[in-house]
């Protein structure tokens, strides 16, 4: 059995550039998925949150249109329900690497929020890249790797090979010109190698550690490329 730790967005908000203060969270599917492939791989959860808050769905990841029908959206929610580890969460100061064999981080916009400037998350995301264990990241979570750039502006992510949610794909979701900036734009300035798949299917990365999903259908083939990973 391997511990992950599951290191979730804490915001509840996203603010736009008008400054209205959109209702978020992390990603009902993003959470779901990979939890379910890593405990039924008999593999240990811990989530993580800036400051050890309770993380909050965001409610529209788990309507049926977005959930991929009624029967899903039900069963997602049954999911996080369920999650005992989603009420007890640490805090990310606390975060000891050495505890956990993987890391994993789901999306959601909550990340745009709070992870792309928590130091903590950070700090983490750089131990855990030279740490050779399996990182993987999905969706709007890689607005986290601006949080590893030091005074300099320089990030160990520069040049990895990575994806995450496309500008297409926000303005799919009606927030690319609303937004005070777009990931896949930040992503390309780090600068990284970002690619893309086409809009909402399924499509990862993987590159030494690191493998990234461009989106929520992309969460559990990620989450079982970072299973197979930690028995390889």
């Amino acid at each position: 059995m391997a511990k992950i730790l599951c290191v979730m967005t804490g915001a509840s908000y996203w603010t736009l550039k008008d400054g209205h203060r959109h209702p978020t969270g992390y990603w009902a599917e993003e959470f779901v998925a990979p939890y379910t492939v890593f405990t039924d791989a008999g593999h240990e959860v811990t989530v993580a949150t800036p400051r050890g808050v309770i993380p909050v769905v965001d409610t529209m990841s788990l309507r049926p249109g977005m959930a991929g029908g009624e029967e899903n959206s039900l069963r997602e929610e049954a999911v996080i329900e369920k999650a005992e580890e989603l009420r007890h969460p640490i805090s990310l100061k606390d975060v000891r690497l050495d505890d956990y064999d993987a890391v994993y981080y789901p999306g959601g916009h909550g990340p745009m929020e709070d992870l792309s400037v928590d130091p903590d998350s950070g700090a983490l995301l750089r131990e855990a890249l030279v740490s050779g264990k399996p990182l993987g990241v999905v969706c709007h979570a890689p607005a986290a790797f601006l949080a590893t750039r030091d005074a300099n502006g320089d990030t160990p992510f520069a040049h990895y090979r990575v994806t995450g949610f496309c500008n297409e794909e926000e303005a799919g979701v009606g927030f690319a010109d609303k937004a005070k900036w777009l990931l896949e734009d930040e992503l390309k300035k780090l600068p990284t190698d970002y690619s893309r798949g086409p809009a909402w299917e399924s499509y990862t990365v993987a590159d030494r550690n690191l493998i990234t999903g461009q989106n929520p259908a992309s969460s559990g083939p990620l989450a079982k490329e970072l299973v197979r990973a930690l028995s390889s």
